[in-house]
């Protein structure tokens, strides 16, 4: 299983989902790779917000090994799944994709907790600690489910 998780700059919210799914993998011993990245390229090269890698460290998980990186056509084409914070990001991912078994593959993430109910992950930058905290809380919940819809899943790979 390979899932990526997509926000606007990949500073906040992308990391934190992808530190999340990533610690609970590897405590489960799953053999699913796990990715993040942006919209844009405005924050590439950098480390997660200084209030994401905090919230995570408040939680015991350390995200200080992940970089900001632009999402790319080809990523479209690897992952098993897109999972996308707000409707601004799935509009931006679904105009990227070239097929539409890449167009299937991009879903706002929590509509893993609150199927069809176009729920999303508000952005907490340049808000306070206490709005990280939200997202932290939010993303533990869906990557909870992502684990135990997708950890079923048989793939050939």
């Amino acid at each position: 299983m390979k899932i990526l998780f997509v926000c606007l700059g990949n500073i906040c919210r992308s990391p934190i989902a992808h530190g999340l799914l990533q610690h609970k993998v590897e405590q489960m011993g799953l053999n699913w790779e796990v990715d993040s990245a942006g919209t844009s390229d405005w924050h590439e090269g950098e480390l997660p917000h200084a209030s994401a890698m905090r919230v995570m460290r408040d939680h015991g998980i350390d995200i200080s090994y992940q970089r900001s990186r632009p999402i790319r056509k080809s990523d479209l084409a690897h992952y098993d799944v897109i999972y996308v914070m707000d409707q601004s990001n799935y509009s931006d991912v679904i105009r990227m994709a070239r097929t539409d078994a890449e167009k299937q593959k991009v879903k706002l993430v929590m509509e893993e907790v609150h199927p069809n109910s176009g729920a999303e992950v508000p952005d907490p930058w340049g808000l306070s600690y206490e709005h990280y905290r939200k997202v932290y809380a939010m993303l533990d919940e869906a990557t909870d489910k992502i684990i135990e819809r997708l950890s079923s899943v048989t793939y050939p790979y």
